[in-house]
């Protein structure tokens, strides 16, 4: 970093910095929270034979579960962090050579209180009571699994990489149920060791379990309950001890499926068709951390509709992959660590740079492509993380068959850490011969100062590209995730020719400087839970050291003791433009330096309630013109078997070559029927493309692993207030799992 470019970032962070450290003379220093307890936990999971195993009803009435140990030692992590929980959970483990058990009674003195939201399987679970069972097999301290039950009677899963990330998109075949009693509630697990990946032998595991009190706005845990910890974070759950003899089985689960499609196309002149399709997947346990798959045909009918866009900028946008196929194993290829892949915040952006992309598989420039077939291998072996596919293509009108590849390879290291590779090789559109090759070394310290962490991360790699020739990006990160005091600081360089074909960027020849820094206070017995002030900067210059942007925010947060929200920023921008470039509607941005201040607010409700209202609002300049962005969000949620999401994007832009007024629009409502049986409804439009999207997906799993699919697509444009139809879209699919 030159030294212009340092002063220009430290007076742009100067005022924040000023803000914070002055914070206390202005704001009443409140009660921290008392110090903590025991850093793990340990108990005894009870074995018991197989003939004994509980019927999953939610019902703790069987007999196996009254030989359990009961653990009733449960602390808040909010909001009074370290207290004992205000209302008594009583947790039983046991498992036999097939099933882990788990069976939780979560009393609750005003039973009455208990919100019942979020019946779908992987729905919005966090707007109800519910609990959440950690499973860290083998106590690696790093990654690990989670399960989750409501109050409602909804799941979710997720895989938990590297204390960094949850995955949620993540599926197992797993059982569980819920039942409301006179005095509180119930959750029942049953998970099948064959489900999950683990080392054979190795007897003790990490386990934790958290409850959500949702009228309260209260969390507990085990174990695992200070602030700092991430929900993905494994490094302080508690130990469980005794899983052992484990009964052996072949482990190779076979899903076959048969879909049959009817497609009619509005405008073309043979505008019916009718197919059937059929495909699968087989899983195999190589080793019982290790698996090998295999798919054939992988079919996307079930894909959520991507989230609408309208780009107001010079850089392409991000898209988030939707497709449960490639997000199955997408932890086993997050690369540079957490500094690089979640910041857990909408003020950066980390995806410039990505040595690897799943969506450019089976999309090419934005049309959907046919995968034969491909192969997977994902879990761990001898002490290695192991991640890599490889797939193959349909041929397209311009490009012939393609075999894309990726392998990533960790290992641990230090108490911790770790370190890994990755590789990826292939151009989805057949223009070039491409290859990606990058090293990073993630380090961790849960006890870096005593129950603070810090994390680090490093990484460098290079695309080798045909057309491109040779370039790199390498990125340095440092956080300390802590409170009250809490900060981090990125540095990122992406080269001119960095030419990552399977991967994302968006721009590329610049070096980018990422600084955070946040104070929180916690309050106890008050109507305000805590305050927060944050500071953030992003400088983004050429590799010349010129400053191309900058943006700054000083941010000030409240939560009140219900759960609301509030944030009140003031923004700072520059933006150096070397060329002109077209708005939406082509409205034109001249080619210079612009700088403008902006004030912005969001304010939003509690997802405990049956309604739930976010408005976001920044006011009212862009480039050397006026600016107003909206963002109205309405949920509501009557009772468990509905919800309604209701949204309003707009951006008003008035600049001295013309105006553009943007609209976006959606709807998504869910019908739940049972906990296993969903009608999902989303509807979106913006007045740019003026494209209208429909769709309508029903899903039914009559046994774990076994469903029924149906799906409604309809796209459209509306023009001067006129629906013209384009394609509509019916499919149904029938799968089934086979487990041996």
């Amino acid at each position: 970093m030159s030294a212009g470019v340092f002063l220009h970032y430290l007076r742009a962070n100067l005022f924040l910095c000023v803000a914070l450290i002055c914070a206390p003379s202005i704001i009443p220093a409140y009660a921290q929270p008392p110090p903590p307890g025991p850093a793990y936990h340990t108990t005894n999971a009870l074995r018991i034979d197989a003939a004994d195993a509980p019927i999953i009803d939610g019902n703790l009435s069987d007999p196996a579960w009254s030989r359990a140990i009961v653990i009733d030692d449960f602390y808040q992590r909010g909001p009074d962090v370290g207290e004992p929980g205000t209302e008594r959970t009583e947790l039983r483990i046991m498992y036999d050579e097939n099933n882990f058990y788990v069976g939780v009674y979560n009393y609750h003195s005003t039973p009455n209180d208990i919100v019942l939201r979020a019946m779908a399987r992987d729905g919005q679970l966090y707007t109800s009571d519910s609990v959440t069972v950690t499973l860290d097999p083998g106590a690696t301290r790093r990654n690990g699994y989670s399960f989750q039950i409501a109050a409602s009677g909804g799941r979710a899963d997720a895989l938990l990489q590297n204390n960094s990330s949850a995955l949620n998109s993540w599926d197992t075949i797993w059982d569980g149920k819920a039942q409301v009693m006179a005095d509180g509630w119930v959750a029942e697990f049953a998970i099948p060791f064959r489900s999950i990946s683990y080392e054979p032998g190795e007897t003790v595991w990490g386990f934790d379990l958290s409850r959500s009190i949702r009228a309260k706005s209260e969390w507990v845990n085990w174990s695992a309950y200070l602030p700092n910890t991430y929900r993905a974070d494994v490094s302080m759950s508690g130990t469980l001890t005794g899983i052992e003899n484990i009964r052996p089985v072949l482990g190779l689960d076979i899903q076959v499926y048969g879909t049959a499609r009817y497609h009619h196309d509005w405008k073309g002149l043979n505008n019916n068709s009718i197919s059937g399709t059929g495909g699968g997947n087989a899983y195999y346990k190589i080793t019982p951390a290790l698996t090998g798959t295999l798919t054939l045909n992988p079919d996307f009918s079930d894909s959520p509709l991507d989230d609408r866009q309208v780009n107001t900028t010079r850089f392409s946008l991000f898209q988030a992959e939707t497709r449960d196929f490639f997000l199955q194993d997408a932890a086993a290829f997050e690369f540079g660590g957490r500094n690089f892949t979640n910041h857990n915040s909408d003020f950066s952006n980390t995806n410039n740079g990505r040595p690897f992309f799943s969506r450019n598989i089976g999309l090419v420039d934005q049309r959907p492509v046919s995968l034969i077939g491909g192969g997977k291998l994902s879990g761990e072996y001898a002490g290695f993380g192991v991640g890599a596919f490889s797939v193959l293509t349909s041929h397209t009108a311009d490009a012939p068959r393609q075999i894309l590849s990726v392998a990533r390879v960790s290992r641990p290291i230090l108490e911790e850490s770790r370190i890994g590779l990755i590789v990826t090789n292939g151009d989805p559109t057949g223009e070039t011969r491409n290859t990606v090759a990058g090293a990073d070394f993630q380090y961790r310290n849960i006890n870096f100062f005593p129950n603070k962490r810090l994390l680090a991360d490093f990484y460098y790699q290079g695309s080798f590209s045909s057309k491109d020739g040779q370039d790199s990006s390498l990125g340095v990160g440092l956080q300390y995730p802590n409170e009250p005091w809490g900060w981090r600081f990125n540095a990122k360089q992406v080269g001119d020719e960095f030419t990552p074909a399977l991967g994302f960027t968006n721009r590329t020849s610049i070096r980018e400087y990422d600084g955070h820094i946040q104070r929180r206070w916690r309050l106890r017995d008050s109507a305000l839970r805590q305050y927060t002030l944050v500071g953030d900067n992003i400088l983004i210059t050429g590799l010349d050291n010129n400053v191309e942007s900058r943006i700054s925010r000083f941010q000030a947060e409240l939560e009140t003791s219900r759960n609301d929200r509030a944030f009140l920023s003031v923004v700072d921008y520059y933006e150096s433009v070397p060329e002109a470039f077209d708005l939406p509607d082509d409205v034109p941005v001249s080619a210079g330096a612009y700088a403008w201040t902006n004030i912005a607010g969001r304010f939003q409700t509690t997802p405990a309630r049956s309604w739930q209202f976010r408005v976001e609002i920044e006011c009212c300049r862009f480039y050397d013109g006026d600016g107003v962005d909206t963002l109205v969000n309405l949920n509501l949620r009557p009772s468990q078997y509905f919800e309604l999401r209701m949204g309003y994007k707009s951006q008003f832009i008035s600049l001295p070559t013309g105006s553009v007024d943007i609209h976006i629009l959606s709807l998504n409502s869910v019908v739940n029927f049972t906990p296993d049986m969903q009608l999902a409804l989303e509807a979106q439009f913006d007045n740019i493309s003026q494209d209208f999207a429909l769709s309508a997906r029903y899903r039914w799993e009559y046994q774990p692993g076994n469903e029924l699919f149906v799906a409604f697509g309809q796209t459209a444009q509306v023009l001067d207030s006129r629906f013209k139809a384009q394609t509509s879209l019916f499919s149904v699919r029938l799968g089934q799992t086979f487990r041996f």
